[in-house]
């Protein structure tokens, strides 16, 4: 019996017991120390028990392995084209919640109310305040004009986060002017794309190039690190939200989200457990811990993310980010981003 069988029988006989208590078996792409504060208070609210098992992959594939014997009843993931995977494989199942229906606008959920997002960060643009003149970049499309030849850092075009980038952008432009964005901003670049979001600012820092696109929750982390020399990459960097000007479309934005397993045997308490993370109390520690905007528009964001700047998303439906990844990829790969 290899190991993955013997840890999912373990597993399986764990979940029957939890058919008779209060507790949830929990699969997540998120990381422990992320949602673990999440958890403990839902906990304390509601007596149900979680149980959590991390992988950055493969979990959609485990539960389609593991059929009607999987012991998952809900599914925690970050960026919409993870959790698209989830209903195109139909993992999920179909929740009627007034209060998630009441707490999440429509285009941050799916259509059928199989997933729902929980928070939203956006794609915004830094730059160094002495070597950029900031009032030069209002909108993700300026950063394909000449004058910023050799300024740019990025990380590959074909990461999660910038293939959703360009697909919205396909959704507000067309794939050809996306494609001619995508030529002109490669041809911008400092350095081949590399590296993740906090490489991009280090790169800042380090004189490598003078702007970059990074998740904005990273400026955060990054401002408050316990390594005193990160908090220095972030001190000279002014932060950008673009496509803010009247008229625009806002900002373009991704989520974390999460949904209930279809074979879960706790249904009610995973339904439970994403009505609490789009309440008050979850919402606001979005943005404490993760640097995250909330999904509820009853509830504000932190003053910390409130003092970075105006931020107003484009309310794009977030599945037409899903829908449109492979054209996405196929203008990344031409323009060799």
């Amino acid at each position: 019996m290899t190991k993955n069988l013997i840890f999912t029988s373990i597993f399986f006989f764990i979940s029957i017991l939890n058919s008779f208590a209060d507790e949830l078996n929990i699969y997540s792409h998120r990381q422990p120390f992320l949602i673990n504060p999440f958890l403990e208070a839902f906990t304390n609210k509601t007596g149900i028990k979680t149980n959590v098992v991390y992988s950055t992959k493969g979990l959609a594939q485990r539960i389609q392995a593991e059929g009607e014997n999987s012991p998952a009843d809900l599914v925690l993931t970050v960026d919409i084209a993870r959790l698209f995977v989830y209903e195109d494989k139909n993992l999920l199942a179909k929740i009627d919640s007034k209060i998630l229906n009441n707490n999440i606008p429509a285009h941050l959920k799916s259509p059928d109310n199989t997933w729902f997002a929980l928070s939203k960060r956006s794609r915004v643009i830094v730059a160094d305040k002495d070597r950029v003149d900031i009032n030069q970049i209002k909108r993700i499309e300026d950063l394909a004009n000449e004058k910023w030849k050799g300024k740019i850092c990025s990380r590959p075009g074909s990461h999660v986060y910038n293939r959703a980038l360009m697909a919205s952008l396909i959704a507000a432009n067309g794939e050809e002017e996306a494609e001619k964005w995508g030529r002109s901003f490669v041809e911008n670049l400092a350095r081949r794309p590399q590296g993740n979001d906090r490489a991009q600012v280090k790169a800042i820092f380090e004189g490598q190039c003078d702007i970059a696109i990074i998740n904005n929750y990273y400026f955060g982390k990054l401002k408050f690190s316990e390594d005193k020399t990160q908090r220095e990459w972030v001190k000279n960097l002014e932060l950008i939200f673009p496509n803010q000007g009247k008229g625009d479309r806002g900002s373009h934005i991704n989520i974390s989200g999460g949904g209930v397993v279809k074979f879960s045997k706790n249904k009610k308490q995973a339904i439970a457990l994403l009505e609490f993370l789009t309440s008050e109390e979850a919402q606001k520690l979005y943005g404490k811990i993760n640097f995250e905007y909330p999904v509820n528009p009853r509830i504000s964001a932190t003053q910390e993310l409130i003092s970075w700047g105006e931020f107003r998303e484009d309310k794009l439906p977030i599945i037409k980010i899903a829908e449109l990844a492979y054209k996405a990829q196929v203008i990344i790969d031409k323009v060799r981003w």
